[in-house]
């Protein structure tokens, strides 16, 4: 399944310069840049408050966006820089780069989690432990997966899962290269506390 393409919303900044950036931030706006693709940089003004909402909800730099410039077909871009004021923490320019459907850029994918119920150790009581609720992949910017699915039939208390036993899509690879864990099934704390029990009158 392909993930939706959030959508970001932008005007043409005329003028350029310190003097036209300045300009637009009195006036409520974010300059920014939209380059790559083999196509002339494109000056940009976003509204500063929906810019703001849409960092604080994190991720921003490993999105891919659909850029809607009024008078500008629209264009598939992710954020290359964020500067800040260093005082204020608050954006001041935004750099974004064009990719196409060929491109293959890095993004945070969700992990799901399927077949709990034919997981005997959670239904002995073990607790699913999530590690990574998202992997970075390499992805093709055509065809983003929505999710990655672990499939839990079979899993028993003390099993971990490592990305290497997910079947990832096609076309889809880990950024990391090592066998990095996604979760894992604990034993109920009342097994664990028995254990210890166990292991400190051992002792």
């Amino acid at each position: 399944m392909a993930k939706e393409i959030e959508t970001i919303e932008a005007v043409v900044r005329t003028g350029t310069g310190k003097g036209a950036a300045r300009a637009a931030r009195r006036e409520g706006y974010v300059p920014g840049i939209v380059y790559g693709d083999g196509k002339d940089p494109l000056a940009i003004n976003l509204d500063y408050n929906k810019l703001l909402t849409r960092l604080r909800k994190g991720r921003f730099m490993s999105t891919l966006f659909n850029l809607q410039v009024a008078g500008q077909d629209d264009v598939r871009v992710i954020c290359r820089g964020v500067q800040k004021d260093v005082v204020k923490d608050l954006p001041t320019h935004i750099d974004f780069m064009r990719t196409h459907r060929a491109s293959r850029i890095n993004l945070f994918i969700h992990v799901t989690f399927e077949n709990h119920e034919a997981a005997p150790g959670l239904k002995r009581g073990g607790t699913l432990t999530v590690v990574r609720p998202e992997v970075e992949l390499e992805v093709q910017a055509g065809d983003i997966p929505d999710h990655i699915t672990v499939d839990l039939t079979g899993k028993q208390i003390g099993d971990v899962i490592h990305i290497n036993d997910i079947t990832l899509p096609e076309g889809c690879k880990p950024t990391i290269d090592r066998n990095f864990v996604i979760a894992n099934i604990a034993a109920p704390s009342g097994l664990r506390s028995s254990d210890n029990e166990e292991a400190a009158a051992e002792e």
